[in-house]
């Protein structure tokens, strides 16, 4: 029998709960609207860095072919070489994984999609995208949060409504709804140790939380959360289908939501990164490079998450899953002197899932020197919420847009998802109540001059 000692019980609860904390288990109650539930899981891809969109999709003929070879002779991909949407417009070579998926009509390229606001800042632009309020950063939650608070259709009291494969929790999910943050699932355990070690633990932890207050819920469901992740041995995880994940961060973050979804504790929103997209030298082009294997990682490792989810433990969650990918700005059209691209405004948006409608929309604004924005960058035709304000009202039934994105009015549907199309929802502004009426002007001496 193993002894264990009073201090060294205390350290080892103390490790799991710091454990736990590290994966940011922050759970409450939900308290929504109730309606039937919507089964739908969005997983949302933030490309860090500003990726370069016209060299994912570019013009493969017509007039703008030439300005994009002109603008691009060391890193432009060849039109023979670029895999055919259609008649206008070609795929990177490296994107051949999800180029399967879309002549399987699973996916849906945007392009001149992006944040209307004129910034080429990193930071300002990411917190505009994801705090879901262009301009603002004021904002103290992100538009995946006030979607999960707002939307009339969740299941009520689940174990992990939402989660980051990550390090930290993105802005998308800031705010005071709480999110699952976990970057390994085998961190994501009690204390190791003898079983024995591990059961006293989950004993005296459970004892900790025997309220009713809200902390003593999200506790134990924290705890619940652990044992059905424990019990589900994830270390020896086998995707289905014979999916094959690439290695490193990015595989292991998508192959953590894949695990998630399948344990069944009623996810619906995932968030996660991929970064390194700020290509300002040798970039490359289409026949390799750096761009190249970032395209390759981010493409191998959508079409091995898709793969894994069809038809998953007998059930098909590609027809629940959308996938939206972005970022927080394209790149200039002309190449810089160091073989790279610098910050620039209109990017590439693309959706996955069952129940996409495949094919390339959005308005082109072409690339002739009047119609560049600033003389310089692909201009912004479609406003980035525009596209999530479909995801969010045909997949996952939720039509409150003026809450998750306040101040948007232009919802227009692009017809990129299937679903039904419900009117949005736009709270009524307050009135301003008009100024009192003066009767005389009065002196101020610490505003007047």
């Amino acid at each position: 029998m193993t002894r264990i000692s009073r201090r060294g019980f205390l350290v080892g609860c103390s490790a799991a709960i710091a454990a736990m904390a590290g994966a940011r288990l922050n759970f409450i109650a939900f308290g929504r609207p109730e309606g039937e539930v919507n089964q739908d899981i969005l997983l949302y891809v933030f490309l860090r860095g500003g990726y370069d969109g016209l060299n994912l999709m570019m013009p493969i003929a017509g007039t703008d072919r030439a300005y994009y070879e002109a603008a691009r002779p060391s890193i432009k991909v060849p039109a023979n070489e670029a895999l055919m949407l259609n008649s206008q417009f070609g795929l990177h070579p490296s994107f051949a994984p999800i180029y399967e998926l879309f002549q399987a009509n699973h996916v849906a390229f945007i392009h001149a999609a992006g944040l209307t606001t004129d910034t080429r800042s990193h930071f300002d632009a990411q917190q505009f995208i994801e705090l879901g309020t262009p301009g603002s950063k004021a904002t103290t939650t992100g538009w995946l949060t006030r979607h999960l608070q707002s939307a009339p259709n969740l299941p009520e009291g689940v174990l992990m409504p939402s989660l980051a494969a990550s390090d930290l929790t993105p802005i998308s999910l800031q705010g005071d709804f709480g999110a699952a943050v976990i970057n390994s699932v085998s961190n994501f355990s009690y204390n190791r140790g003898p079983s024995t070690w591990r059961n006293a633990q989950r004993v005296a932890l459970r004892a900790m939380y025997t309220g009713n207050s809200w902390l003593h819920h999200a506790g134990i469901q924290t705890l619940d959360t652990l044992d059905i992740v424990e019990a589900a041995d994830p270390g020896n995880y086998e995707p289905a289908n014979g999916a094959v994940y690439p290695g490193g961060n990015f595989g292991n973050q998508l192959k953590i939501i894949a695990q998630m979804i399948k344990l069944q504790m009623g996810l619906r929103v995932a968030a996660i990164d991929l970064g390194g997209w700020d290509t300002h030298d040798s970039q490359g082009d289409g026949s390799g490079g750096y761009f190249s294997s970032l395209l390759s990682e981010l493409a191998t490792g959508l079409n091995a998450f898709y793969i894994d989810m069809d038809g998953a433990g007998n059930q098909n969650y590609t027809q629940r899953l959308t996938i939206v990918v972005m970022s927080e700005f394209g790149r200039r059209l002309r190449e810089n002197a160091n073989r790279g691209t610098d910050h620039g405004h209109g990017s590439l948006m693309f959706a996955l899932g069952g129940n996409v409608n495949g094919g390339v929309y959005g308005d082109w604004p072409g690339l002739r020197n009047d119609q560049l924005y600033d003389g310089a960058d692909l201009a912004v035709t479609t406003d980035y919420r525009r596209i999530l304000s479909e995801i969010l009202i045909r997949r996952l039934g939720n039509p409150y847009l003026g809450t998750v994105f306040p101040g948007y009015t232009g919802y227009a549907p692009l017809d990129i998802v299937q679903g039904e199309d419900l009117p949005p929802i736009v709270p009524t502004p307050t009135p301003t109540p008009p100024p009192p009426a003066q009767t005389q002007n009065a002196y101020l001496p610490f505003v007047q001059r």
